[in-house]
């Protein structure tokens, strides 16, 4: 007997809800989004356009087109190989708390001499790390909108000639924030709408870009300059270091593709809407990314005047500037900032899901509040949240603007530590034992990991290190000292609290242990199912 349009969707969402029962958490966020809008949150996300032109001089002062262009390549095929990794997981576990509730789900079933031991008793812990790592990775709100701000300041200095000072850029840069913040208060259709037009924005600005700076420059450099020039203003005499410190603006841009799976919750037939979303964001993002630079780089009139040193700032308004004119410049610096907002629109949404989910394990401060959905089913309070912490995460740029290089870093390195971990505790810990979904990788899975895993391990070494040489006070890479904050914080946050009961899928005792001794089943239905708050209470 056939069925009916509605009669599929229905069926989808009762498996979708079936499945994240199973998983131990009740459905309460609207499962409204498509697969193309996952991915569309996903590629905003990525987003090419808010990702590559901040670093775009700096990564050719560290290798040249060599590293720019080629460098692309290499970086885009490594972080598929992640990406794929990542989706075979998500598709086994959707939902909404994505890797540190994959990390210790993986290991539930694991078996030693036919015996079933479960997971290790450091897994909690390393399940927290990789929420707040994950979450850390986010944040690269921050960034983004940082360097919208920056690029909104070159457009200023182009028409009128005012050059912005680090107050004006970080007021702002708070503007923005803000704005993201409203945005993504509103409901969950609404930001999956606003993300299939940040897909063909992204696109069609990009063709737009290309076209007008290759029709307009009269001198443009050869296939020799744009396939096989090298640059080193670094000052370090390693070629090989310096190629793959020019990395950093592909591997920055490669990131938060696991957005797709912060939407799981939100994503009918999230088992393959979600793996999909991973992989097709990457390979379009990579796709659109090496047009791009390759259109944009035959354009360079004068490496000195337009990469070296800037008039107006930025190296891609200056090379617009010299292509195209005045206006044509105004247009294009417009497409990009209108993908830099999509794309901090992008991640304040997927960062409010992961905060959502995170605080619903009760693992965040103020979690009582901040699983909390408003009528629209949005997690409002942890949009704000995030605002607060951008906020907070941008001051240090008012008194170095080196401080936008070790935010960039911070992201890269925390969003690739929570890629690393439960893509090693499914090839190492959980090789014969994991149960994929229906998106699975089959023979492959293993190879494919080890690959990913030693990607990540060299670049997150790579993005501690010192960009230029002689290494002084000014240029030195602080990276590490955020990072090691933020992580040492929360470490101690478990040793202290967490440890006594955090174990993620339905296991939340915020509320009793506030003394708030809610009906999970009833009254707040971001709740877990009777039988695991009988465990709860066990706790």
């Amino acid at each position: 007997m056939e069925t009916t349009g509605s009669e599929d969707s229905g069926s989808v969402y009762d498996h979708d809800r079936a499945v994240l029962e199973r998983l131990g958490y009740k459905q309460s966020l609207d499962r409204s989004l498509s697969a193309f809008s996952t991915f569309g949150i996903t590629f905003s996300c990525l987003s090419i356009l808010s990702g590559l032109t901040p670093l775009y001089g700096s990564a050719l002062q560290s290798g040249g087109p060599v590293t720019v262009i080629w460098g692309w390549l290499v970086v885009s095929l490594f972080t598929l190989t992640i990406g794929m990794s990542l989706a075979e997981i998500c598709s086994a576990y959707p939902t909404t708390g994505g890797l540190y509730f994959w990390t210790i789900k993986i290991l539930e079933g694991r078996v030693i001499n036919g015996v079933r031991v479960g997971s290790p008793d450091w897994v909690p812990l390393a399940s927290w790390v990789v929420g707040y790592t994950n979450w850390l990775g986010l944040v690269a709100i921050a960034s983004t909108d940082l360097a919208m701000a920056q690029f909104l300041a070159s457009l200023i200095a182009m028409t009128n000639g005012y050059s912005a000072s680090t107050y004006v850029i970080f007021a702002i840069y708070v503007g923005i924030i803000i704005l993201h913040g409203i945005v993504n208060s509103l409901a969950v259709r609404m930001n999956g709408i606003f993300n299939i037009m940040s897909v063909w924005w992204h696109v069609l600005g990009t063709i737009l870009i290309v076209v007008v700076v290759l029709a307009t420059t009269p001198e443009k450099q050869s296939a020799a300059f744009v396939f096989t020039e090298w640059k080193n203003n670094t000052g370090w005499s390693s070629g090989f270091y310096v190629f793959m410190l020019g990395l950093l603006q592909s591997q920055y841009t490669l990131s938060g593709y696991d957005s797709a799976a912060h939407m799981s919750e939100e994503t009918k037939n999230a088992q393959q809407g979600g793996p999909w979303g991973i992989i097709r964001a990457i390979i379009t993002a990579s796709v659109v990314g090496w047009v791009f630079l390759v259109g944009v780089t035959f354009c360079i009139s004068n490496f000195d005047d337009q990469i070296v040193n800037p008039a107006v700032g930025v190296s891609l308004s200056q090379i617009f500037l010299d292509s195209a004119g005045l206006t044509w410049a105004i247009v294009l610096i417009l497409v990009i900032l209108g993908a830099q907002f999509f794309c901090g629109s992008a991640l304040t949404l997927a960062s409010s899901r992961m905060v959502y989910a995170f605080a619903r394990d009760g693992a965040l401060p103020l979690s009582k509040y901040l699983h909390r959905l408003n009528k629209d089913k949005s997690p409002v309070a942890a949009v704000w949240f995030n605002i607060a912490f951008c906020f907070i995460l941008g001051l240090p740029y008012i008194w170095s603007q080196t401080a936008y290089s070790a935010i960039v870093s911070v992201n890269t390195i925390a969003s690739s530590i929570s890629y690393l971990i439960p893509i090693l505790c499914r090839i190492v810990l959980a090789r014969h034992t994991f149960q994929p979904g229906p998106f699975h990788l089959g023979k492959f899975s293993i190879p494919i990991g080890v690959i990913a895993s030693v990607w990540i391990i060299v670049t997150s070494a790579l993005f501690l290190c010192p960009t230029l040489a002689p290494v002084t006070a000014e240029n030195m890479n602080y990276a590490a000292v955020p990072f090691v904050v933020v992580i040492g914080l929360c470490v101690v946050y478990y040793a202290i609290w967490g440890r006594h009961w955090f174990k993620p899928g339905g296991t939340r005792i915020v509320d009793l242990a506030e003394g708030d001794a809610t009906d999970l089943q009833g009254e707040d239905e971001n709740s877990t199912t009777d039988s695991q708050n009988e465990k709860r209470n066990q706790v």
